[in-house]
This record gives structure tokens, sequence and C-alpha cells, in this order.
């Protein structure tokens, strides 16, 4: 009798054993290069060190809506006071995500498609050099049908492989276009240089420095991405014990996170319907001059 219990509790343990394990060992998605290409389209002309964020933030798709919320209620907040807050709010988010808080558009974008969130994170995860390959077919359509070119904001970047980087390092500039456009030749007609719209920018200087700021790029000639001057080795294999390096960023649990110590101000429906990358056109942070912030990010 007590080995048939025996045998019986084993076999509970087994059976409820089994479906965790298969979870966890979930074979990685595999997707074909069209469809790699239509994922990647709504941001392969955006610079490259924003680029490698996004697709580091995308392997944690669970904590892009939260850091949406909390990027739109502290629109308000910019530069040192902005990286002050995400330091004493303790937030539990991977460092990656949070280093995309400067920029509410993005987190908006981000949260608004979670299909499309997850399916990029997911195809980074599991075939990041395929995923590099895709953005670059993709610039190289939006440059040989004339769209993607250096102007004042970004430079790109020839050779074997188009790289995007912003004119200023310290001004982050967001694209605004429509992929159905840009990757396709122009109708007669059309007028190219509206296609690609650069309003507004986002100053990074050396406040968001702990979250990898300043150290992000591509290696194209090696497809890899580097975050905070360290190779991403996240992978669908390793991906729920891989811990990224942020020596600058403390990390807490979600239990562990304190109230807010500053006030939260809602946004009002004017706010909520014009762009939020940078609070300033690249005009107005042109002419701030020596008395704003992003007048002093621009002299370096």
């Amino acid at each position: 009798m007590k080995l048939k219990t025996a045998i019986l509790a084993l076999a509970v343990m087994v059976l409820v054993a089994v479906p965790i394990f298969a979870q966890d060992q979930a074979p990685p998605p595999s997707f074909a290069p069209e469809q790699l290409d239509q994922l990647v389209s709504r941001i392969a002309l955006y610079p490259d060190p924003l680029l490698a964020q996004i697709l580091a933030a995308a392997t944690f798709p669970d904590q892009i809506p939260d850091a949406a919320r909390w990027a739109d209620q502290h629109h308000y907040l910019t530069g040192q006071a902005l990286a002050d807050a995400i330091q004493a709010d303790q937030l539990p988010w991977d460092p990656s995500v949070q280093a995309l808080l400067p920029f509410p558009s993005v987190l908006d974008m981000m949260a608004s498609d979670m299909n499309w969130t997850t399916d990029l994170g997911n195809a980074f995860l599991a075939q990041q050099q395929d995923v590099m390959d895709a953005v670059q077919r993709e610039r190289r359509k939006a440059r040989e049908f004339g769209y993607l070119r250096t102007n004042g904001q970004i430079i790109v970047g020839g050779g074997p492989y188009i790289t995007v980087m912003p004119a200023n390092p310290a001004f982050i500039v967001v694209p605004y276009y429509d992929p159905r456009i840009v990757f396709f030749p122009p109708r007669p007609g059309f007028v190219i240089g509206g296609a690609i719209r650069f309003g507004y920018g986002v100053t990074i200087g050396g406040f968001f420095r702990p979250w990898g700021w300043g150290f992000g790029r591509f290696d194209w000639d090696r497809r890899v991405v580097i975050i905070n001057n360290e190779p991403w080795r996240r992978t669908w294999v390793n991906r729920r014990e891989y811990v990224h390096a942020y020596p600058g960023v403390r990390r807490y649990a979600p239990a562990e996170r304190t109230p807010e110590r500053h006030e939260v101000q809602p946004r009002s429906e004017r706010e909520r319907a014009a762009p939020r990358e940078g609070r300033k056109p690249v005009e107005e942070h042109r002419r701030s001059g020596r008395g704003g912030e992003r007048g002093e990010q621009e002299r370096h």
C-alpha cells in the first residue's frame, strides 16, 4: 500500500513538473527574413544608440507597460532631475527598460503594440544577428530611394554597413516616418525630404550614463550589440538568468520598491496630443543658447 502511495505521489510530481520544464525549455521562435524586415521597419532608421537600447529593452516586454506609464506621469522632468527621480523611485525594471524613460513616446509606441514588442524581443533573443541584418536591409532601401541621408540631426554613414548616428552625441532626436513610404520607391512628384521628420529630441549628456547612454552602439562587422560598453549576451537560452552589467544602477525587486518621493503631475489633453520626445523641438533646442540645459549640452 505504501509503495502504491509513493508511486502515485511520484507520478503527480512528474505531471506537475513536466509542464513547467517544458515551458522553461520552449523552443526558440524562428522568424523568416521578410518577417524580421517587417518587425524592425518602424525603428530601423532610428539612431544607432537609441535602436540598441530599444532592442535590449524589448527582451523584457512584461515591464514595458509600467515603464511607459511612469514615463508619461513624469513627462515634466528632464536631465538631472529625471535621472534623480529614476534612482529615487527604486524602480524594479531592468536597467535596459529604465534607459528608455527619457523617451516617453518610444515607450508608448512599444506599450501600445505589445504583440510587436514581444515579437521584437523574442526575435532579438533568438536571432540577434538576423535582426541586425534586417535593419541593414531596411536602411539600404531607405537610402537607395533617397529618404535616408545626412542632415542637421543625423549622420548617415556609408560603407558596407549603414550607420545612423546623432549629429550631436549628447542630443538624441527620434525620427518620425511611415514605413509604408520610406522603404518603397517614391511616387512621381513626392517630396522625399519630408518623409522623415525630426521634430523633437532628448538631451542625454552625462545624466543617463549609468543606464548605458554614451556607451551603446553596434559592432556591425561582428553583428554584436554593445550596451553599456559590453556585448549584449542575453539570448533565448539564458534569458531567465542573464544579468547585464550596469555598475551605476542598483537593482530592486518589486517588493522593495518605496513610494515615490516627488510630486507626479498629470498631463493635460493638449500635452498628450503633442509629440513628447525631448520636451523641445530641435529648433528651440538650437535657440536655447546659454540659458538652458539643452543649450549647455549643445556646445559639447
